[in-house]
């Protein structure tokens, strides 16, 4: 079940379901999804669905992960862009990191549940990654320190995107996030203009958990 061929047919799956770019399909197929899930959940590992991780949260579906990653990757026009500097919020079991992080140069990493975060960093070690930093902070903070960022990515969903975080970009990033309420929301991109004005599209219907403030 975490097996080589379950792999396999998680990366057809992705390209079935319309993922296109080939280096999200294939960091997907080499990330060991199992390594971020609890060991009586190791059988469904490479399921494309989501999967409970303690405190309240999940890890995401992979189809969702691939997508999101797919879509800060592209380009308005023209081929895939590669961001230099990624801010994450919400590290959650990890795995949405990991994915980034072999795609993108740097990555940093924030999440409010300091439980979450410390065996996200022990997964983190194990696997080598060390193009990442985390932090244990609000989410809804953002990382102002290290501002500003090629592309932002939230895996937790709001009413909006809080200004905050959107705050961070630099003006010609992209930023990819869920919104709305829990019995609707949809995945959207933020194109930066380069001139202070973002460009929004809806890329479709999705469910995550909610973001909230604070620390835990």
């Amino acid at each position: 079940m975490t097996s080589q061929r379950a792999r396999d047919r998680l990366a057809a799956s992705l390209q079935e379901g319309g993922i296109r770019d080939p280096r999200v399909i294939e960091v997907i197929r080499n990330t060991p999804r199992h390594h971020f899930i609890d060991q009586a959940l190791h059988s469904r590992a490479y399921e494309n669905t989501a999967l409970p991780i303690g405190h309240g949260q999940t890890i995401s579906q992979p189809w969702v992960v691939a997508r999101m990653t797919e879509a800060l990757l592209e380009q308005a026009d023209g081929p895939p862009r590669v961001p230099q500097k990624v801010l994450e919020i919400g590290t959650g079991s990890g795995y949405q990191a990991a994915v980034l992080a072999a795609l993108v140069p740097q990555l940093f990493t924030v999440e409010r549940i300091e439980e979450l975060l410390r065996q996200a960093r022990r997964r983190f070690r194990q696997l080598g990654l060390t193009n990442l930093r985390t932090k244990h902070d609000d989410g809804k903070l953002g990382w102002p320190e290290e501002a500003p960022f090629d592309a932002i990515i939230l895996t937790a969903a709001g009413d909006t995107v809080p200004t905050r975080i959107l705050d961070q970009l630099s003006p010609s990033g992209v930023l990819v996030a869920p919104v709305g309420s829990p019995s609707r929301q949809t995945l959207i991109r933020m194109r930066g203009d380069g001139h202070g004005d973002f460009i929004q599209e809806e890329l479709g219907a999705v469910s995550f958990v909610p973001l909230l403030g604070g620390i835990g």
